[in-house]
């Protein structure tokens, strides 16, 4: 598992692996100069800005690909940092910048028609756009705990603030809410990463698999670190504070905190477990009983929102619960079980980052077209806006989990895997998962098409929105059908679960 993951205990000196996966952290900080240093609502710096970081990823994905895991320290002043890159990383790096890229290039048409005050609040989401970027790069190349510590609260901060950009008492309100919880869940985690650090002397993952000894310390450590990270996720029962923020969040903030930001702690958690505790695996079928009640919780919250957003959010909650289930299926499990969750579990990863991102986009486009928050206040928009209705749709094929999607894939392989596991009530949690998950969807459509009403007062939203969403959801269909490349890139760290 530690090859798999890319963690090693041989680094490499700085070369120039090193140097572009540094490139891919600090580039993205561009994006918040360019775009604060130009009109607000001008987009170009922005969009170029995050292109030019693709292109240190695109120099160091064929070196992981030809020479397999790269892994270096990066020694500044006193602190000595530990990264890697492999074929998860790659993957992970990637869809946060295109995400990113995705954001950036609907942000400025967005901010000239939902965001009418002059202020500094359209200033500022360029920087926190970049820092949140930045830091989720680290994240994805971190190899010990201090620098996933720094991700973790350089994301959140970032996450924090671009909640509160609308300035309005009620986001507000869910971003101090968001901003409380997401410190508690910091110091959980710092007090786990301190009781690591005092018992065995070191942070790095790699050595601290080889020194760590199962006892009253680490089980407790594990505790913290999990409890800070499943409640940074949103993960049930964790899981209250997501909607009211979601609700009073800008669209593309919201597309990037359900995409990126919750996936980023789930990915720190996993790592955890299964370098600390890669055999606990009573306390995994604990994370996934929590998985199986939040695809059921959040569905059914889903089913009976009332708002747009509120679908969306709570589909999120629904959606990680099937990440969730991955615990069981990976910890304790024979290699080749754990090898096909492996693949589900990150492939899950992808398509929901890709379809939530798309859905939180064509919701917002429903929203600002029709003038209504309220699912019933959809009533015959199929007949105005059928592009935002299409991306919708075609992002919902992969939350339910139909063919040819990547969601679909994704539950094919976790079914294959607790079937192979002898783990049955899985089956039953993807089942009912499924139908809810269809519930809310046709929900949506029910109203959208009624065509008894007249919408008296509605305006487009420039094509560009549209487009954007659409080519998001349509990549979560497609990935479905070109699955056998990330599969294939997840495996070039080498070795089995």
């Amino acid at each position: 598992m530690i090859e798999r993951l890319g963690l090693v205990t041989t680094q490499l000196p700085t070369t120039g692996s090193s140097v572009m996966a540094l490139l891919v952290v600090v580039l993205p900080l561009l994006l918040g100069v360019l775009g604060a240093a130009c009109r607000p609502k001008r987009g170009w710096p922005a969009v170029l800005a995050s292109l030019l970081a693709l292109l240190p990823l695109l120099t160091l994905t064929p070196l992981v690909v030809s020479q397999g895991t790269q892994a270096w320290v990066l020694e500044l002043g006193g602190l000595t940092l530990h990264w890697r890159a492999n074929g998860l990383t790659l993957l992970l790096l990637l869809l946060t910048q295109l995400l990113v890229l995705a954001s950036a290039a609907y942000a400025p048409a967005y901010l000239r028609v939902a965001v009418q005050a002059q202020g500094r609040g359209p200033a500022w989401l360029w920087p926190l756009m970049g820092l949140l970027a930045a830091s989720l790069s680290l994240i994805w190349l971190a190899a010990d705990l201090l620098t996933l510590y720094i991700g973790l609260e350089l994301m959140g901060l970032s996450a924090v603030g671009l909640m509160l950009l609308p300035g309005r008492e009620d986001a507000l309100a869910a971003g101090m809410r968001y901003l409380l919880l997401a410190l508690i869940g910091s110091l959980a985690f710092l007090l786990g990463v301190t009781l690591l650090l005092g018992a065995w002397g070191r942070l790095d993952l790699a050595g601290l698999a080889e020194a760590v000894e199962a006892g009253p310390v680490l089980w407790v450590a594990m505790a913290l670190l999990s409890a800070g990270l499943l409640l940074k996720a949103a993960a049930f029962p964790l899981h209250a504070w997501l909607a009211p923020v979601h609700g009073s969040a800008w669209t593309p903030v919201s597309a990037l905190h359900a995409a990126l930001v919750i996936k980023a702690s789930f990915f720190i958690a996993l790592q955890l477990w299964l370098v600390f505790a890669p055999q606990a695996a009573v306390a995994a079928w604990v994370v996934g009983g929590m998985g199986a009640a939040a695809v059921v919780w959040g569905g059914l919250l889903a089913w009976r929102a009332d708002k747009l957003k509120d679908v969306v959010a709570w589909s999120t909650v629904s959606q990680l619960g099937y990440l969730l289930i991955g615990f069981p299926l990976l910890i304790g499990t024979a290699p080749a079980v754990a090898s096909i969750a492996w693949d589900g579990v990150w492939l899950q990863l992808l398509a929901h980052s890709l379809a939530k991102a798309a859905m939180f986009l064509a919701v917002g486009n429903l929203m600002l077209a029709t003038g209504e928050a309220r699912v019933s206040g959809l009533a015959g928009a199929s007949r105005r806006f059928p592009l935002a209705l299409l991306s919708f749709g075609i992002a919902a094929i992969s939350l339910v989990g139909l063919p040819p999607s990547a969601g679909f894939t994704a539950k094919w392989l976790l079914l294959h895997a607790a079937l192979a596991a002898g783990q049955w009530p899985w089956l039953l949690v993807l089942a009912v998962g499924t139908l809810l998950s269809a519930a809310y969807v046709f929900r949506v459509f029910r109203y959208s098409f009624v065509e008894d009403v007249e919408l008296e007062d509605y305006r487009p939203v420039p094509l560009r929105m549209d487009l954007i969403a659409l080519i998001l959801a349509l990549a979560s269909l497609l990935l479905g059908l070109a699955a056998t490349w990330p599969l294939a890139l997840l495996e070039i760290a080498g070795g089995g679960p």
